[in-house]
This record gives structure tokens, C-alpha cells and sequence, in this order.
């Protein structure tokens, strides 16, 4: 085969370190961006927050800090000398330059926190107590001899976060039998009651029936229907579970008016008592788009408290000199390029927010004004084209940032759904279905609830074409029970 050069012209795309810096600030979330700008204040000194002054008009953007604002800032300080360093420093990276190459990495995420005037640093980063935490601190505080809080710990590490045990007791007791000498089951059962008492009452439970008669026993003995509750608890709560209120009066002896009170006792009882300890990380949602009406007129802002305002120094800024290769002009030029690129990058991601965020509520006054029923078909497509930007974008820009309204706080996401063609010719959201869904269940006479079958008749009623198992799915993403579930006592 004979070796040849060839010479071909082609274009392809290039992500520059600066746009891909762009697109990773436009995904964070704002916490996480919160972060990254008190990483890039610490690694670059070039930046520097802009204190509030009392005396000087906040800006009617508030969240944002333009480029010909932080410009400015600079060539004040410096003087003729400004337009001889910037005409020094690239516009733009080589598109074949690593960011890495250029500037030194930023810390580890988990280096610094922002840490302004209004984080809540403690609650922020602390942690909630497990249920292991809370049953263990309440063993330690409970006189018990050692041979017994061996076998406390070990039904403490049999706990499920549920608050069940998560392998009967019998196994158990096998599996400690090479651990503890001569023990005995009924030794085993007396140290589990023990914990039973404990805070939550009914926890190390081996099942259902035997966590809440647990808790029953903790009532006066006075209480009416007790005893009755205690019987179905004990041997029907199958039937109760299943709704089978004939059978089970006609098992449990009861009449109408005893059952429903003894259904209303043991309503008041936790299945899931584990539940009432919270465990992991609190997760809070800062909203970054406050949407209010205002004569008559929706106007959307953006949260200015979601991140601080960044600036140049002007100092350090005036300190860069022309045709000076030392070390440490090259060091100043390199960081002010940097924090050029940093602040046009917020700017940039501030007004993408704003203008997706202008757009969705434009599209979606309906929901504005009347809640989730109004809700209209959208989808990513649509508010790219709005916008004159890639479908990718408005994904990052939607996903984790959060809008306050009148109607409560969403994600960005909930606004676009899928659409159902109705008789008339026109389309209703997957959203707006499932609001109505909602409402239809809510109306509903609890002796004798809607099948998914009528739901789809009134949804037909109303020119909404949904087929059944549409409505089951819709359903069961509002956690609604089925009918037969939702049936109640008739009165």
C-alpha cells in the first residue's frame, strides 16, 4: 500500500475553557454556586465582594453585576495605564488550551463553604440524629446488666429506619447462641419489650400487629373501645386492611358505630414509628426567581440574594503593566483574565436564568392566576425556540433552580409536561390531568370512591380524552390508593 499526504478542509466544534467554564456555572445549583464563588474569591485575588453602601441606589437588576459595571471599576483606578493592560491580555484562549494548563485548579469542593452574612452555617452542615443514635442513647441511660445490653445492641442493629426488626426473633436468638451462654428465648423477648417502651413506642417490633398493639397498651385502660381495637389489631388486620368492614364486624362482633371507632383509635397510631426519628442531611431549596403580579402585570426578578456581588480590584488591577514579562505581572494578568472570564460567565448565567424564567411565565399565566388546573402544555422545545437557544441549555438551566409564586415554590422543570388532545381541538397538560385528579378524589364520597373507570368518564365529560390506565398511572404519582383502598366506613 503506498503512503501519501493528503490535505483536507473541515470544520468541527471546540469548547473553549471559558464556555465550558459558562456551561458548569449554568448547571449549578445555588448552593452549589454559592460555593464556587467563595472558591474562586479565596484562589483568585483579583476578585473581591462589593460591600452595600447605604447611601448608593441598589441597582434595579440587584443580582446582577455587569461586565461594564466591573470594567469601570478598574479603569478608574487606573487611569491612562488601564487601556495598556487590557489591550495586552487575549480576549480568548487558544481553542486546543487546557483551563488546566493555564490556571492552577481550584480547591475540592469540600475545601470551603461560602460562609456571607446570611448563611446559616450550623444548620446548613448539620446533620440529624439516626434512629440507631436514638434508641442507643436511650440504652445508655437504661439501668440494664451487661449480659442484657449485649442483646439490647444486638436488636438495635437489627432495627430497620422503619423501626421494625428486620429478621424475626427466633433467627435472632440462634444467631446469638454462640454469643451469649445458656441464653434463653424468653430472655431474648424480655429485653425486646424493654426496647419496645422505648422512644418511639413500638419500635424492634417483628411485625405490624405486634407494633401497634404495643402502642395500644401504652393508652388508659379507660379509654373507650380499646378492647375492641385491640382485638382486630390482634387477629383481623388483614380484614381491616383489605376494607372488608362486613366480615370483620360480623368476626369482631361489632356493630357499625363500635367498628368506626375502633378504626378511628388505631388510625391514630403509626405503623412506621422509626419515621418520627428524622435521619440524613436537611436539603433546603433557595428559590432563584421571585415571580409577584404587580398592576395587573406578572413581572419575574431574580433572587439577589442567591449569590454576592463580585467585582474587580480595582488595586490589584492597576498594578498589571504593558510589555512586562516578570513573574508577577504574568501572575496578575493570568488572574485578572481569569476573573474577567469568571465575572462574564455569572452575568452570562444571570441573564439566561432571567430570560427562561420570563418566558416560562409568559407561558403559564394560567397557572399564575388559577393553580395547577390552568396548567399548559410545554416542553423544552418551545422555550429554546423562544429564546434562540439549544434544548441542552434549558435543560441545565431548569434543573435544580427553583421559582417562587403565589401558588408555592416549584423546580423549573415542573412547568414543562406532556399534552392530551381534547374533544375540541385543543391539548391539556399531564399537569393540569393530574391536578383535576386530585380534585376529583377529593370531592369524592368517601363510603362509595370513584374506580379509575369514572375518573375517565368525567374526565370524557369534560373533553378530556384519557384512557384508564393513563389514570392509574397519574394516579399512583399522586399516591392516591386505588378505590378500593380509599373505602371507608358508611355512616
Amino acid at each position: 500500500m503506498k503512503q501519501s499526504l493528503q490535505l483536507k478542509m473541515g470544520q468541527h466544534l471546540t469548547m473553549t475553557p471559558q464556555l465550558q467554564q459558562a456551561i458548569r456555572l449554568l448547571q449549578l445549583s445555588t448552593l452549589d454556586l454559592q460555593q464556587e464563588i467563595q472558591e474562586a474569591l479565596d484562589s483568585n485575588p483579583m476578585l473581591e465582594m462589593e460591600e452595600p453602601q447605604e447611601n448608593t441606589p441598589a441597582n434595579s437588576d440587584g443580582d446582577k453585576y455587569t461586565q461594564q459595571e466591573q470594567e469601570t471599576t478598574a479603569k478608574a483606578s487606573d487611569g491612562e495605564d488601564s487601556a495598556e493592560w487590557n489591550e495586552s491580555i487575549p480576549n480568548d484562549l487558544p481553542v486546543d488550551t487546557s483551563w488546566d494548563d493555564v490556571y492552577q485548579s481550584a480547591p475540592s469542593s469540600g475545601s470551603s463553604t461560602y460562609d456571607g452574612e446570611d448563611s446559616d452555617y450550623d444548620s446548613r452542615r448539620g446533620t440529624t440524629e439516626s434512629l440507631y443514635d436514638h434508641l442507643t442513647w436511650q440504652l445508655n441511660l437504661t439501668p440494664m446488666s451487661d449480659r442484657d445490653r449485649i442483646l439490647a445492641m444486638a436488636l438495635i442493629d437489627a432495627v430497620e429506619p422503619s423501626g421494625m426488626l428486620s429478621v424475626r426473633l427466633d433467627e435472632l436468638y440462634n444467631d446469638l447462641q454462640s454469643q451469649v451462654e445458656d441464653l434463653e428465648l424468653d430472655e431474648l423477648q424480655a429485653v425486646q419489650h424493654r426496647l419496645q417502651q422505648f422512644d418511639p413506642c413500638g419500635v424492634a417490633s417483628q411485625d405490624l400487629s405486634e407494633c401497634l398493639l404495643v402502642q395500644l397498651q401504652q393508652f388508659d385502660p379507660a379509654t373507650p373501645f380499646l378492647e375492641a381495637a385491640k382485638l382486630i389489631v390482634k387477629q383481623y388486620l388483614a380484614l381491616l386492611g383489605s376494607r372488608d368492614y362486613r366480615q370483620l364486624m360480623r368476626r369482631a362482633k361489632l356493630k357499625e358505630p363500635e367498628l368506626r371507632e375502633a378504626i378511628a383509635l388505631i388510625q391514630t397510631l403509626n405503623p412506621r414509628p422509626g419515621d418520627q426519628i428524622a435521619s440524613g442531611e436537611v436539603e433546603y431549596v433557595v428559590p432563584d426567581v421571585f415571580v409577584e403580579k404587580r398592576e395587573g402585570r406578572w413581572t419575574v426578578e431574580l433572587n439577589p440574594d442567591i449569590a454576592p456581588r463580585l467585582r474587580i480590584n480595582a488595586d490589584y488591577a492597576s498594578m498589571v503593566k504593558r510589555a512586562d514579562s516578570s513573574t508577577d505581572n504574568t501572575f496578575l494578568k493570568d488572574n485578572l483574565q481569569e476573573a474577567r472570564w469568571f465575572l462574564k460567565s455569572l452575568q452570562s448565567r444571570n441573564e439566561t436564568l432571567l430570560k427562561v424564567a420570563t418566558c416560562i411565565v409568559e407561558k403559564q399565566r394560567g397557572f399564575l392566576d388559577y393553580g395547577a388546573e390552568a396548567m399548559k402544555p410545554l416542553v423544552l422545545h418551545d422555550i429554546a425556540e423562544l429564546v434562540e437557544m439549544h434544548e441542552s441549555t434549558i435543560s441545565r438551566v431548569t434543573t435544580q433552580k427553583y421559582m417562587h409564586t403565589p401558588q408555592g415554590i416549584f423546580e423549573l422543570k415542573y412547568f414543562f409536561s406532556s399534552h392530551v388532545s381534547t374533544d375540541s381541538g385543543g391539548e391539556c397538560s399531564s399537569t393540569a390531568i393530574r391536578a383535576i385528579i386530585k380534585k376529583l378524589v377529593a370531592a369524592e364520597t368517601p363510603q362509595k370512591p370513584l374506580s379509575d373507570s369514572k375518573i375517565t368518564a368525567l374526565l370524557a365529560e369534560q373533553g378530556i380524552k384519557v384512557a384508564r390506565r393513563t389514570i392509574a398511572k397519574y394516579r399512583e404519582s399522586l399516591g392516591i390508593p386505588p378505590s378500593n383502598e380509599r373505602k371507608t366506613l358508611g355512616i
